[in-house]
Formats: C-alpha cells, structure tokens, sequence
C-alpha cells in the first residue's frame, strides 16, 4: 500500500486543476447561484465539533429550504426532527459549516461554505412560520465560498434514473433497525405502521 501523506504528494499525483475549476470559486452569491439555491429542495449540511463530524440532511419545499438575505448570507430554518441537535451543538462550538444543495433531476449540485450562528429571535422565526409552525431556530450563515460542482457523481450514480432506483422493500424498515439495535424494546411493526402518520402530524 502506497499511502499519501503530504499536499505535495497529492498535488503531484493529481495535477493543477483547470481554470473551470478555480474560476467557478467566489466569496459571494450570483445571481446564476442564487437561481440553484432557490432551485433546491435538499441540502446536506457538514459541521464539526468536539466530538468529531457530523452530516446531517435537511429538505423543505421548494423556495424556502434557505433564505437568501443579501448576496452573502443565507438562512436555514430547524424544522422539526429526531431533537438530536447533533450540527446545532456543533455550531455553537464550532462555526465552521459547509452545504451541499442537490437539484432533483439535475446534475450539477452547489456548494457553500462559511460560518454560522444560531438565532432564536421571535420575530425572525415567525417570519419562517410553515403549515402554522415556527421552527424553533434559524442558523444564519455568513457566506465565505460559494461554487458549483460538475456533473460526474450524479451522472456515475444515476441518482435521478428512476430506473435504478432501489425498491424500498428490499431494505430492512426503520421500525426493523430499531428493533435490532435494541433488543425489541424499541420500534417493530407498530413503529412502521404509524410512523407516517406520526411525520405528517411533525412535518413542520
């Protein structure tokens, strides 16, 4: 095995990238990229902490998934979840973030990458209100790098080919997970059988 262990090997072995590569890279948000953002219905949002990395997906209809303020902030309402708070508790520790938006049927995705903080100012989380509920945070981001990012992984993935996609059936269930993990005193059938019902009561 032939590890690398130092950016000059890395540079070495990969090249100078290309000027589309570089070029896309901006500190603020264009117009052509706050058409993406107002695009997307789903975003996936990376923070670190003590405790080490955290990924976390966020969806909500089309046009208020984020709030772009001004070409170098955005907002990102909590809709309801699990209360984990795994990336709140990673923000208010550490304010580093970095966003992934995916366009469904599209190839390109878009990537930004600043710092946040947490807000639970009344007024602004009124002005989120959905299906009459607030959320109960609003992350605010200060924008430090905003580009796209090409094609390629949804093109390898054929994420967007409903022809490829996978029969849910064929996957153990949430309420089977649960189960498993915990011996049966958690989950089973009756977690599956209301759990729509239990997400449509909590969506917001």
């Amino acid at each position: 095995m032939t590890d690398i262990t130092s950016v000059a090997a890395l540079e070495t072995l990969y090249g100078t990238p290309s000027a589309a590569s570089t070029v896309k890279e901006i500190d603020h948000i264009t117009p052509e990229y706050r058409a993406y953002i107002e695009a997307s219905p789903f975003l996936i949002l990376a923070t670190g902490g003590p405790e080490g990395l955290d990924c976390s997906p966020r969806g909500d209809r089309r046009g208020t998934l984020v709030r772009i303020t001004d070409e170098r902030t955005v907002m990102l309402p909590d809709r309801r979840g699990n209360n984990r708070i795994d990336s709140l508790r990673n923000i208010v520790r550490d304010p580093r973030v970095a966003l992934l938006f995916l366009i469904p049927g599209h190839g390109n995705t878009l990537r930004i990458n600043g710092r946040a903080r947490i807000t639970a100012d009344p007024a602004l989380l009124d002005s989120f209100v959905m299906e009459g509920k607030a959320p109960r945070s609003v992350t605010v981001i200060a924008v430090e790098t905003v580009y796209f990012q090409c094609a390629r992984a949804i093109i390898r993935s054929e994420l967007w080919n409903a022809a490829r996609h996978v029969a849910p059936e064929t996957l153990p269930t949430a309420g089977e997970i649960l189960a498993a993990l915990s011996k049966n005193e958690v989950g089973g059938e009756q977690y599956d059988r209301e759990w729509p019902e239990r997400a449509r009561q909590s969506m917001w």
